[in-house]
């Protein structure tokens, strides 16, 4: 399916986008509010400006349908989006960096497992699948998130409307599930600093609604290392209502030994409307993972002379991770008026076992903390927001209020990973203490549009607390809180020069909180709290263009010049416990180009570049070692390329090939060790499909790395034993197959 409105006609900005900013506005997706506009609206003076939709919806209606066919692709119609303003706006006419993956590329060929399948498109963005299923994707925007050890930090993650980070500013990737997909968002640079405790961006992924006849689906993947997935779905609906039911498992060996694991996940989606005026949304998704195999990294020597290695300590402590996650969401929003009013609820729980490979001898595992992770989570929160046309001033003005407010509490227990002789089972307690995390961001966002100028204005207060009550006083007491608060403004300024060419720069404030895990421990001996830790803040300005070119051709490029204060890094690494500190300030600079093409009506390209200068500003000191102003940091590659050609030569065919190059990574603060090389990998895919009455077949087939490539595709940044590198798969193939019947 294709979400794209239908192409822009001539001046700045289409009629379908004209409309989305000047009527009632709901902000889950351009699809929801041609679907839930009703004709009777028409007759309402009040909502005249309603009907434009309407027509839009009526002479395009194949853009609100999930269940149809696309049709061919045109670059030139740039996506709707919401993330950033709000309100559904066409993504050339926001003054600032935001890139859309689609349900065609979400579903050509991909398999449906890892974000990074998809992500890797977005300018300014690094995903790396660690191949560790343990630890979760590397997920890094401008340099932002590239130093977590596991999951995902300093970029927010939601779904649906719905964060999939806590609190705190830790995120799971693995939580998206990517064959609900419809579209992912992602948003970078100054305007996302109005999401609160990220300065990287927000990566958001929308779910599909049910439409058309109702259906049934299956498929099956097989592949390399023992790759298995099985996938069953049903979905549909009419414009009152609509369903999506999807379960899938997925099996691996892994590509390295003691890498293993089992992904179940489920997901269901119910959308209605109560009455002419609103449109609700219930949600329910789930992930569960049993003893998934942590292979752990490599040293260089272990990754030169077996990629496939695993460290010793990994099997003497069989390093596994176990995860039931389990989450529950309402949107819902409706029209006052010519305002809109949208809300959502969310709850959920979280239960973790992790076994470490934390040596029985040292102190962290016999005294403090132990070598077992064990939490269960409750997590809950909701947002109101209030969309209003402001009328009576010139041009057209939109002010958008609102709150966002999200808690997360641990019960955290950690215990010995020995009894006696026996290695990686639980032991003796060592740990347990309940943490909260509370979040309250107010905000206010301002659009206005004034002839060929667009300002975007907008301000966020935000206010995080971390509260600890220890329950384990044998190694003392680590009970204690600490709320940051700060105010994160951002301002964006967009020039149409012409209809296919518009300039624009920003500028914004951003921060970022420490998370749960960098505040575990303190540095030296003393059992506590990092209380000290300071947020990380960031001053962003961003100058960009966004052309189209020749009839067939979208670029979006962008120029960043980012200084951050108190960047958090590592303060000590010892006995397997990881403490951190504030390191003064660090300096980002560099360039994103993105270009879509449609070369031909059977050909399409794209391309996605990032430089990145990523470097400290100022000395600090590091386990008693000095890391020198100028020097990198770790996990930021300088260059960045994805090219992609596609080859479409007739309905129901596609194939595609894929193109990568990463420059070197350095992997520690000093950048003395030896930094993981640079390489290019290129992947092929195929994807056949078939209509039979009111059956629909489909097949694919993929061929990664096919030059069969050897290299590092991952770094831990700062690991203490020295063990900082994760191999890629050589040459992998995958093929699968699916059938789906329609109710007509």
């Amino acid at each position: 399916m294709d979400s794209r409105p239908h192409p822009e006609h001539a001046g700045p900005r289409s009629p379908c986008a004209e409309a989305a900013r000047t009527g009632s506005i709901a902000a889950r997706s351009y699809r929801r509010i041609l679907a839930a506009v009703p004709d009777s609206r028409s007759a309402v003076p009040a909502r005249l400006k309603l009907l434009p939709l309407l027509i839009c919806g009526v002479a395009h209606g194949q853009v609100v349908r999930a269940a149809e066919p696309q049709a061919a692709e045109d670059v030139l119609a740039a996506p709707m989006v919401v993330t950033g303003a709000y309100a559904p706006v066409s993504s050339f006419d926001l003054p600032f960096s935001i890139d859309t993956v689609q349900q065609p590329q979400l579903g050509d060929g991909q398999l449906g497992v890892n974000a990074s399948e998809v992500l890797q498109r977005v300018p300014g963005l690094v995903v790396q699948n660690r191949q560790n299923y343990a630890q979760d994707l590397q997920i890094s925007s401008r340099g932002y998130g590239a130093r977590s050890a596991f999951g995902i930090r300093g970029l927010k993650l939601l779904s649906d409307g719905i964060p999939a980070s806590t609190p705190d500013g830790q995120g799971q990737a693995a939580t998206l599930n990517l064959d609900v997909a419809d579209r992912i968002e992602v948003l970078r640079g100054p305007a996302s600093t109005l999401y609160g405790s990220n300065s990287g961006g927000v990566i958001q992924m929308f779910s599909r609604d049910g439409y058309g006849p109702p259906k049934v689906g299956a498929e099956s993947t097989i592949g390399s290392d023992g790759f298995n997935k099985n996938h069953l779905y049903a979905e549909g609906g009419t414009d009152q209502a609509g369903f999506l039911l999807d379960a899938s498992r997925m099996d691996t060996d892994g590509y390295r030994d003691h890498s293993a694991a089992r992904r179940d996940q489920t997901f269901a989606k119910l959308n209605f409307k109560p009455d002419e005026d609103s449109r609700m949304a219930l949600i329910y998704s789930s992930l569960e993972q049993n003893n998934t195999q942590d292979p752990l990294g490599q040293t260089w020597d272990a990754y030169q002379h077996d990629p496939r290695s695993v460290a010793p300590a990994a099997e003497l402590y069989n390093t596994r991770k176990s995860i039931d996650h389990q989450q529950l969401g309402m949107n819902y929003e409706r029209y006052v008026g010519d305002a809109t009013l949208q809300f959502n609820l969310y709850a959920g729980q979280r239960s973790v076992v992790q076994y470490l490979s934390i040596p029985r001898g040292v102190v962290s595992n016999a005294q403090r903390g132990g070598g077992v992770v064990d939490f269960d989570r409750e997590f809950h929160g909701g947002t109101l927001r209030w969309i209003q046309p402001v009328h009576g001033v010139p041009g057209e003005l939109t002010v958008t209020t609102g709150v966002d407010y999200d808690r997360s509490e641990d019960d955290r227990k950690g215990f010995q990973n020995f009894s006696g002789d026996q290695l990686g089972v639980k032991g003796e307690l060592r740990r347990n203490e309940n943490d909260i995390a509370t979040s309250l961001d107010p905000y206010v966002q301002a659009r206005w549009e004034l002839g060929n100028w667009t300002v975007d204005a907008g301000l966020r207060h935000s206010t995080m607390k971390m509260e600890v009550d220890d329950h384990y006083l044998a190694n003392g007491d680590s009970s204690g809180s600490k709320k940051y608060q700060q105010n994160t403004p951002s301002l964006s300024v967009m020039y149409a020069f012409t209809p296919q060419l518009h300039g624009y720069v920003s500028a914004g404030k951003g921060f970022e909180t420490p998370t749960q895990a960098e505040m575990a421990y303190a540095p030296g001996l003393t059992e506590s709290f990092n209380f000290g830790l300071d947020p990380a803040t960031s001053t962003q300005y961003e100058i960009g263009l966004k052309a189209k070119v020749a009839g067939n051709t979208r670029i979006n490029a962008a120029i960043f010049d980012i200084r951050t204060d108190d960047e958090i890094v590592v303060a000590s690494s010892t006995g397997g416990r990881t403490s951190y500190q504030n390191a003064g300030k660090t300096l980002r600079r560099g360039f994103e180009l993105g270009v879509q093409s449609d070369l031909s009506e059977h050909w399409q390209a794209n391309l996605a570049y990032t430089r990145l200068d990523a470097t400290y500003d100022e000395d600090f000191v590091e386990s008693g070692s000095t890391i020198e102003k100028g020097n990198h940091l770790p996990g930021v590659p300088g260059s960045s390329l994805f090219g992609e050609l596609v080859w479409k030569p007739q309905d129901g065919i596609s194939m595609g090939v894929e193109g990568q190059y990463r420059s070197k990574v350095y992997v520690e603060d000093s950048n003395e060790n030896k930094p993981a090389p640079s390489y290019a990998v290129f992947n092929w895919r195929t994807r056949f499909e078939q209509h039979v009455g009111p059956w629909t077949f489909h097949q694919l087939v993929r061929l990664d790395n096919l030059l069969d490539r050897q290299y590092v595709g991952s770094v831990i940044v700062g690991d203490s034993n020295g063990r900082y590198y994760e191999a890629a798969p050589g040459r992998s193939w995958y093929a699968g197959a699916g059938l789906e019947y329609r109710f007509d």
